[in-house]
């Protein structure tokens, strides 16, 4: 069974940064999925067990995925945040289709909220 952790979450101003982290993925692939009030969820990035990265289109070019298998997390660096990219961010594991698709991943975790205010 895998258990999934996220942390990092919080309240930050528009421009600012953070940095969320899935602890408990182990070998697995992985990935960052946001779901915003009234929206679809979206994917953000994904990284794969070889530790191969991928990004979709929410975050592109403001983002960077990155994974630690001795301390057995993945990060997701966020950048340049505006107020659109208020949601609840969730990691996920062992996707069975493409990356892209979010509901083809099997394990998820709790989720973690981010707000970027104006």
């Amino acid at each position: 069974q895998v258990h999934l952790v996220e942390s990092g979450g919080g309240l930050v101003q528009a421009g600012g940064s953070l940095r969320l982290s899935c602890a408990g993925a182990g070998g697995y692939t992985v990935g960052w999925i946001r779901h915003a009030p009234g929206r679809e969820r979206e994917f953000v990035a994904a990284i794969s067990s070889s530790d191969s990265p991928w990004y979709g289109d929410a975050l592109k070019g403001r983002s960077t995925i990155a994974r630690d298998f001795a301390k057995n997390t993945v990060y997701l660096n966020m950048y340049r945040l505006r107020p659109e990219d208020t949601a609840v961010y969730y990691c996920a594991a062992d996707p069975r289709g493409r990356l892209e698709d979010v509901s083809s991943y099997t394990y998820w975790g709790q989720g973690t909220q981010v707000t970027v205010s104006s």
